[in-house]
C-alpha cells in the first residue's frame, strides 16, 4: 500500500526528475497577497511569476502546499466530517510551468505519474477537456489512447478557470477515477452529470494561455502557463482504496487517538451517518487546521484570522461534547498532529509545545462559557418550536456569540440537529453594528476607553525610562516579568495598586496581544 508520505515523495522526485524545482510549501498566510485570508491552492506562492510582476531562477516548479479553505468561495467548513472529501487543511501536490512547457507535457507526466509511478488502472481512468479545447483532447487521445467516450467535454463553469475578472485564465483538463459500480447514485451517473463519488476528480490541469480583457474577450498570452493541482488526502485514500479521504492513513492515526481518549470507536461508517464517526472527523480535520495555523503565530481571537481559529477549535470541541468527552482533550490531538506530520512540516515538531498550550487554554476559556450557551439556546428552541416556528432569530445568534462566544457554525450545527434554521443574515448585520459602533467609540474614547492618551503618554515619558515592552505571546501563554512603570486611573505614578483599584503598567515582557488594526487586544 502506498502511504501519503510515499506519495509525496514519489510526486516531487518524479518532477524533479524532469527539471522541475521543487519548492518548499509557501506559508498558510500569504506574506504579500492582501486578497486572501489564507492559502487555497499551490499557485498562490507562484501568483507573482504567473503575472510577470516576478522573476525566479527557475521556469519549472513543483511543490506540496500546505493549504486552508474556510472562507471566501472556498468555504468547506459546513461539510467537513459530513462528507468523504470536505477538509479546512488539506494538501496541495502541483507542478507550475512559468512561460516554459505547456499542454502536451503536462497531460504526458500526469498520465505517466498517475498509470507507472501510483499503477492506478488505466481502464478505470477518464478525463475532462474544455468544450472547445480539440487540442488537449487530441494530446489525450495520442498519449493515454483514450477512446472518445472516456474524453468528457465540458462547459466554461466546471473546465475554464479565471483568475479575476480580467487577466490570466485557460482552459482546464481534469483526469477522474471510476471507483465502481456499487457507489454509482443511479442509471444515469456520469461525469458531469451528478454530484456522486463514483467518478472522482484526482488531478485538474490548468492550461493558462488567454488574458482576459474588461469588455470579456480574450487574447493569446506571450508565454502561456501551467498550474496543476491534486489534493494529498484525496490521491492517498484513492490509493489506498479507501471510499472516504478520513480512512487513509494521513488522518486514522490522529482518528484512532482521539477514539481511544474519548472512549469511543471509529467505525468508518458512509459520512453523516454515523454521529461519533462524524464528531471524530471533524475533530481530526479541525485539529491538523490548528496546529497549522498556531505554528504560523495565528491565536484565537474575536478578528480576522484569529477568529477563524477560534472558530475551528470550538466547533471541535462542541462535536467532542456530543461524543460524551466533557474534560479538555482537543490539545492532545492537536499535540497528536504535531507527531504525525512534524516529519515532513518541522514548523510543527518546533512549535508542538507551544500549540498544545494555546489549543488547551482555548479549551479552558470555552468550557466556562458552553454550558450557559446551550442551555440559553435549548431554551429559545423550546420557545420557538411551542409557536411553530422553525428560525432562530440573528439577534439570538448575535447573543449567543457577544456573551458566550458561540460561533454561528455551534448554532447551525445544534439546530440543523433538531430541525431548525439560524437567520444568518439577522446574525452579520448585528456584527457589523456591533464593529461600527466600537470603531465611533473607539475615535471618541480614544485607546484607553476615556480620552485620556496624551496624558498617559506624558505620565510615561516624565519617567525618563526607556519603556520598551517585549511581546512574547508567539512563544508562550504566560510570562514572568518586572514593572517598568504603573500608573494610577488618572496617570499619576503609583507605588501599588490596591484590590478593587484601576490603573496602567508596563511590563518589560508580555504574551498580551496589543490592540492592532482593529484587531481587539488580548486581556487576561
Amino acid at each position: 500500500m502506498l502511504t501519503a508520505q510515499e506519495i509525496r515523495r514519489r510526486y516531487l522526485e518524479f518532477f524533479h526528475r524532469h527539471g522541475h524545482t521543487v519548492v518548499p510549501s509557501g506559508p498558510l498566510i500569504p506574506p504579500q497577497d492582501p486578497s486572501l485570508l489564507f492559502t487555497n491552492a499551490g499557485m498562490v506562492q507562484f501568483k507573482g511569476l504567473f503575472l510577470g510582476e516576478e522573476k525566479a531562477a527557475y521556469t519549472r516548479a513543483a511543490s506540496c502546499q500546505k493549504c486552508l479553505r474556510v472562507s471566501g468561495k472556498h468555504n468547506d467548513l459546513e461539510n467537513v466530517g459530513r462528507t468523504a472529501r470536505h477538509h479546512t487543511f488539506f494538501e496541495m501536490l502541483g507542478n507550475f510551468s512559468f512561460g516554459d512547457y505547456f499542454k502536451r507535457e503536462a497531460i504526458t507526466w500526469a498520465w505517466e505519474f498517475v498509470t507507472t509511478e501510483l499503477e492506478l488502472p488505466r481502464e478505470r481512468l477518464w478525463v475532462t477537456v474544455f468544450r472547445e479545447d480539440d487540442e488537449a483532447a487530441a494530446i489525450w487521445k495520442e498519449v493515454a489512447g483514450l477512446p472518445d467516450e472516456r474524453i468528457v467535454r465540458m462547459g466554461e463553469k466546471d473546465n475554464f478557470w479565471t483568475m479575476g475578472d480580467t487577466g490570466p485564465c485557460g482552459p482546464c483538463s481534469e483526469i477522474y477515477i471510476d471507483q465502481g459500480e456499487d457507489m454509482a447514485c443511479g442509471p444515469e451517473c456520469g461525469i458531469g452529470s451528478c454530484d456522486c463519488d463514483r467518478f472522482l476528480e484526482i488531478w485538474n490541469l490548468v492550461f493558462t494561455q488567454f488574458d482576459q480583457a474588461k469588455d470579456g474577450s480574450r487574447s493569446p498570452l506571450a508565454a502561456p502557463n501551467i498550474d496543476t493541482g491534486m489534493g494529498l488526502e484525496r490521491i492517498a485514500a484513492v490509493c489506498q482504496g479507501k471510499r472516504s479521504n478520513f480512512d487513509c492513513d494521513l488522518f486514522q492515526e490522529i482518528i484512532q487517538f482521539a477514539a481511544a481518549r474519548a472512549g469511543v470507536t471509529y467505525s468508518a461508517s458512509a459520512p453523516d451517518t454515523n454521529d461519533v464517526d462524524t464528531a471524530l472527523r471533524v475533530i481530526a480535520d479541525h485539529s491538523r487546521a490548528a496546529a497549522f495555523l498556531i505554528a504560523e503565530g495565528v491565536l484565537p481571537s474575536n478578528e480576522s484570522r484569529g477568529y477563524v481559529l477560534r472558530r475551528l477549535i470550538r466547533r471541535a470541541l462542541r462535536f467532542a461534547t456530543l461524543m460524551g468527552v466533557e474534560e479538555p482533550f482537543l490539545h492532545a490531538v492537536a499535540r497528536k498532529v504535531t507527531e504525525v506530520m512534524g516529519e515532513a512540516y518541522p514548523e510543527l515538531a518546533r512549535h508542538a509545545e507551544f500549540i498544545a498550550r494555546a489549543v488547551h487554554e482555548e479549551e479552558r476559556r470555552f468550557a466556562q462559557t458552553l454550558g450557559n450557551g446551550l442551555r440559553l439556546l435549548e431554551e429559545e428552541l423550546a420557545r420557538l418550536a411551542e409557536r411553530g416556528e422553525r428560525v432562530i432569530p440573528g439577534e439570538v445568534c448575535f447573543r449567543l456569540y457577544d456573551t458566550y462566544g458561540f460561533p454561528l457554525d455551534i448554532v447551525n450545527d445544534v439546530a440543523e440537529k433538531r430541525g431548525f434554521a439560524a437567520d444568518a443574515e439577522g446574525f452579520t448585520a448585528l456584527m457589523r453594528e456591533q464593529r461600527e459602533r466600537a470603531r465611533a467609540n473607539q475615535k471618541a474614547e480614544g485607546l484607553f476607553g476615556h480620552g485620556g492618551e496624551d496624558e498617559i503618554m506624558a505620565s510615561l515619558k516624565s519617567l525618563g525610562e526607556r519603556l520598551e515592552s517585549v511581546f512574547v505571546g508567539y512563544e508562550s501563554l504566560e510570562a514572568h516579568s518586572p514593572v517598568l512603570a504603573l500608573l494610577d486611573a488618572g496617570g499619576a505614578p503609583a507605588e501599588s495598586l490596591g484590590e478593587g483599584g484601576a490603573g496602567f503598567l508596563v511590563a518589560a515582557r508580555t504574551p498580551f496581544y496589543a490592540e492592532s488594526g482593529g484587531q481587539a487586544s488580548d486581556a487576561g
